[in-house]
C-alpha cells in the first residue's frame, strides 16, 4: 500500500539492514541515523543508512547495460516499492541507460522515459520488448557481411579488420532498415546489444583491450594504449558476442516479470527531448519520479559516447551541446529549477519525486542542499534527504578516483511530495 508522508518517515526511521541470513533485525548499529539540516531557515530530516546494496536484492540481469554515471537498480526499486502501487506511472526525465523505467516495468508499473540523448531510448526500449533468443540468432544469420563495404572512419586501432567488416556491415544494415522504416524490435534489440559491446576490457567486447564500456577513448588515445600494452586488436566474433550477451540479459526472468514487461511496453511513453518541456505528458499523471540529473561539470557525455553515436548514425557533437553540463552552480540551478516546475505540473497530487544528487567539487558543494529550494519554489514539499552509505564499486578505482574524496561521494536523494 502506498504510504502517506507521515508513514514514509516512520518506515525510513525503522528501516534496518538484513543480517547475513536474510532476516531483518534492529540494533543501534543498524538502525537509521537521523539528523537535521537547515536550508534557507527551514529544518529538514536527513536519514542515513545502507538502504540498498547489491547484496540486498539481486537485480535483474536486464540491467546489465553499461552507461556512464548511472545508479544501481536497487535505488529506484526502494522508492517504487515504498511510494507506488501496481499500474501507477513512474517517470525519469534523465533516463540514461533506463534503470528507473526498466525497474518500474519489472515491478508492474507503467513507465515514462525521457532523455535528450537519443541513445537512451535505443538502450531502454528494446528491454521492454523481449525477443526470443532463436529469433535474434536467425536475424543475425540473415545479415550478410559486405566484403566491399568500407568504414567511414579509421577504427583499426580498436578492431581486427574482419571484426570491423562485420561491425560495419551490421551498422549499414541497421541504418538502412531505420531509413526505410522497417526497423523492428528484433533489430532494435540487436542494435542495443551491439551498442553496448562496442568497446571494453574483456573478450566479451568487439574491441581490443581498452577502458570499461561506459566510456570510449579517442582513437589517438587507443593507439597509445595499444603501444603501451604491446597489443593488436584480435578477431572477435560479432554475432556470437551479441548472442552471448542476449543469453545473459534474458536469463533468470520469471513469468511474472515477463508479463509485467509486456504490459508496460504496451503503454510506455518514450520521449527524446528537454526535461523542462514535456507536453506529451498530461497534467497530474505521474505518481513517482526517480531520477539523477547531470551533475556539475563531472561527466562529459559526448566524448564518452562518440563511438556509440557513430555506430547509430548520430552526431555526438550536436547531442553534446544539448545535454546540460553546467560549470557554474547558478547555471545548473536555473536548468533544474525549470525541470522542477515541469515535474510539479505532471506529478499527481500526493505524488513524489526522488531526486538523486551527489557531492561535487571535492565535496565542497552538496547538491541536495541546493536542490531543496528549487523543489519548494516549484510547489513541492520537501519530506527528507535520504543518504545511502555503501562501499563503492571497483569502477571508481579504475578511473583513479577515490569516491570518498572526489566526484559523487554518496547517493543523496531529496524526497519531495506534491500536496493535494
Amino acid at each position: 500500500m502506498k504510504r502517506d508522508p507521515s508513514h514514509v518517515h516512520e518506515y525510513i526511521r525503522a528501516f534496518s539492514r538484513p543480517d547475513p541470513d536474510g532476516q531483518t533485525t534492529l540494533s543501534p548499529k543498524q538502525c537509521t541515523w537521523c539528523d537535521t539540516i537547515v536550508v534557507e531557515g527551514s529544518e529538514y530530516c536527513r536519514y542515513t543508512n545502507e538502504f540498498w546494496t547489491a547484496r540486498q536484492r539481486q537485480a535483474s540481469r536486464l540491467h546489465e547495460i553499461s552507461y556512464r554515471a548511472c545508479f544501481k537498480p536497487q535505488l529506484p526499486r526502494f522508492f517504487i516499492h515504498l511510494l507506488t502501487e501496481p499500474r501507477e506511472w513512474v517517470y525519469d526525465p534523465f533516463t540514461g541507460r533506463g534503470t528507473t523505467p526498466l525497474e518500474a516495468a519489472l515491478l508492474g508499473r507503467q513507465v515514462i522515459a525521457n532523455d535528450i540523448n537519443p541513445l537512451s531510448r535505443f538502450l531502454t526500449e528494446p528491454r521492454l520488448f523481449l525477443p526470443a533468443y532463436d529469433d535474434v540468432r536467425a536475424r543475425l544469420a540473415a545479415i550478410p557481411d559486405c566484403p566491399d563495404l568500407s568504414c567511414d572512419i579509421d577504427l583499426t586501432m580498436f578492431y581486427h579488420r574482419d571484426t570491423l567488416r562485420t561491425l560495419c556491415s551490421l551498422r549499414a544494415y541497421l541504418l538502412e532498415r531505420e531509413r526505410e522504416g522497417r526497423l523492428d524490435m528484433i533489430d532494435r534489440w540487436i542494435r542495443m546489444v551491439a551498442t553496448n559491446r562496442l568497446t571494453g576490457h574483456s573478450p566479451g567486447f568487439f574491441s581490443v583491450y581498452t577502458l570499461p564500456p561506459n566510456q570510449a577513448v579517442s582513437p589517438e588515445r587507443q593507439v597509445i594504449i595499444n603501444r603501451e600494452r604491446n597489443q593488436i586488436p584480435p578477431y572477435r566474433d560479432v554475432r556470437e558476442i551479441i548472442l552471448k550477451k542476449t543469453r545473459i540479459l534474458l536469463k533468470g526472468l520469471d513469468q511474472r516479470q515477463r508479463e509485467n514487461l509486456h504490459r508496460a511496453a504496451e503503454s510506455a511513453l518514450f520521449l527524446t527531448g528537454d526535461a523542462r518541456n514535456t507536453p506529451q505528458i498530461p497534467d497530474n499523471t505521474v505518481s513517482l519520479t526517480v531520477t539523477s540529473p547531470p551533475f556539475l561539470d563531472i561527466v562529459q557525455y559526448a566524448p564518452d559516447n562518440w563511438l556509440r553515436c557513430w555506430f547509430n548514425g548520430l552526431d555526438a557533437e550536436v547531442i553534446g551541446k544539448k545535454i546540460t553540463n553546467a560549470r557554474r552552480l547558478d547555471e545548473w540551478e536555473a536548468v533544474m529549477g525549470a525541470v522542477f516546475k515541469e515535474l510539479f505540473r505532471i506529478t499527481k497530487p500526493e505524488g513524489y519525486v526522488a531526486f538523486e544528487v551527489g557531492e561535487v567539487k571535492n565535496g565542497t558543494i552538496r547538491l541536495d542542499e541546493q536542490v531543496i529550494p528549487l523543489g519548494i519554489r516549484a510547489g513541492f514539499s520537501c519530506l527528507a534527504v535520504i543518504v545511502n552509505q555503501q562501499n563503492f564499486t571497483k569502477t571508481a578505482n579504475i578511473w583513479g578516483i577515490n569516491n570518498m574524496k572526489r566526484g559523487t561521494n554518496t547517493n543523496r536523494i531529496v524526497l519531495f511530495y506534491k500536496p493535494r
